[in-house]
């Protein structure tokens, strides 16, 4: 007579059956540490959905505004942030108390990197330590701040294994990269698809099931390091080929006669084998910036040089000093010093119809210009109101005819669709088209004025 053998099952089933049930019935408890960009949407989609959620943030301003029902991020609705608040689906607090109460926490906070570009992951480590110090058995902790491989397992599981817990029996960790595109009205925190990889199969089925509660498509891969370094790989993608078209297009200008937004737009039409990139007047944001150095800093731990990603970061970090120069050029055609020129620009935040200005090329060039002795620098934009650049408190002008007629050289280095491009041209004497904005215009007497970054005159100028 034969017996069936019993099929093995992996430790901590209980919690994490436990723990099963209470997100499938929508009782489970949810903490979001970190109400940014990344952080605060995540939050309100669980309170949406019914979830009592926590949101856990240092900064009091941000709590107090959240506390009266008041959101300060552009991709959510005001209406979802006040409803949540006023349901009691959502509550704002500006430190760990009974974070122990809670089932599944987000870590979601910022990985910016030091002065000499090595990554600094000690906010994610303060707030594991906050978390570790009331981590009971069932928590699952998923942490979504970009960072390099290995910092899952490496560095925040240790944290929690010092509490004498194991990981995928008493408690469970994964990684899940966030995939915010500020401004992105199609492709939101709901329906953009997500990557899953916990520590142990436990850990990743049950970060897949959170995740699932809310966002349409979770995919769930090996383990942390391949979801980490799949993160990187998006950005340094993205990275790569805006490096390719930036330098084709100082080419373009370079040797003359060459538009290079004419031959992105010429080569897109092939269906097959290619994306369109376009060139500017450099990268902003957090994680396009950032990544390229996150993943050299770990590479040259194995003895290893990412050259051609490297690369790619500083011909992308250049742009801001080639606009720099195409504004000493304008300059030189006027009969003014640069210390004397009044220079406007046209949009600051890192990209178009967005409030983001983390860091922002055109911050950049602010800079540059700055330390080469311009003194008269204002700037417009209908998403940022007050910029501290270099010092120096810069409130934004109104983007109207005296202010443009005021500017001796205007640069667009953020093509907001709410200006008009033709009306900008029409009242100023010479316009830095750093992002291709003025394309629509055609009469060849304003065309005059336009400085087109690419457009395969001479180093820029007409």
């Amino acid at each position: 007579m034969s017996h069936a053998l019993p099929v093995p099952r992996e430790r901590g089933m209980g919690h994490a059956a436990a723990l099963e049930a209470k997100l499938k019935n929508r009782t489970a408890k949810i903490g979001v540490v970190g109400l940014g960009y990344v952080g605060l949407p995540l939050a309100i989609e669980f309170a949406k959905k019914g979830f009592a959620t926590v949101g856990i943030d240092l900064d009091k301003t941000k709590i107090s505004s959240l506390q009266k029902g008041k959101n300060y991020i552009q991709d959510i609705p005001d209406a979802h942030v006040s409803e949540a608040v006023k349901n009691g689906t959502f509550r704002a607090q500006s430190d760990y108390a009974n974070a122990g109460d809670l089932d599944v926490i987000y870590i979601c906070v910022p990985t910016p990197f030091t002065t000499n570009k090595d990554p600094d992951i000690t906010y994610i480590t303060s707030a594991a330590e906050s978390l570790a110090g009331s981590l009971r058995e069932g928590q699952l902790v998923i942490l979504k701040s970009t960072t390099f491989p290995n910092t899952t397992e490496g560095s925040v599981l240790p944290i929690f294994e010092a509490t004498g817990k194991k990981v995928g029996e008493d408690f469970f960790l994964a990684f899940s990269p966030e995939r915010i595109d500020p401004g992105n009205q199609k492709w939101t925190t709901a329906n953009t698809p997500i990557v899953v990889g916990g520590v142990t199969p436990n850990c990743t089925r049950l970060a897949v099931l959170a995740n699932q509660q809310i966002i349409e498509h979770v995919v769930a891969v090996s383990g942390p390091k391949v979801a980490e370094m799949e993160k990187l790989l998006e950005n340094i993608f993205r990275s790569v080929n805006i490096a390719l078209v930036n330098e084709l297009a100082k080419l373009c200008d370079r040797m003359g006669g060459i538009n290079m937004w004419e031959v992105v737009d010429a080569a897109a039409t092939k269906p097959f084998g290619y994306m369109p990139f376009y060139p500017g007047p450099g990268i902003g944001g957090h994680c396009i910036l950032i990544d390229p150095f996150y993943l050299s800093w770990q590479a040259r731990a194995y003895d290893f040089e990412t050259n051609f990603i490297t690369l790619a970061a500083e011909t992308n970090e250049s742009m801001p000093f080639y606009v720099k120069d195409l504004v000493f050029k304008a300059v030189a055609e006027l009969p003014i010093r640069l210390r004397d020129a009044k220079i406007l620009m046209i949009g600051v935040a890192f990209k178009r119809d967005v409030d983001d200005t983390r860091h922002s090329p055109a911050i950049r060039i602010m800079e540059l210009l700055i330390d080469d002795g311009a003194h008269n620098i204002d700037f417009t934009d209908p998403f940022v109101d007050r910029l501290w650049v270099k010092g120096r408190d810069f409130t934004a002008k109104p983007f109207d005819e005296a202010t443009i007629k005021s500017a001796d050289i205007v640069i667009i280095s953020t093509d907001h669709t709410q200006y008009d491009y033709e009306f900008l041209v029409r009242n100023v004497s010479c316009v830095i088209d750093t992002r291709n904005a003025t394309k629509h215009i055609s009469d060849p007497k304003l065309r005059e004025k336009i400085v087109l970054l690419g457009s395969g005159h001479k180093s820029g100028l007409r």
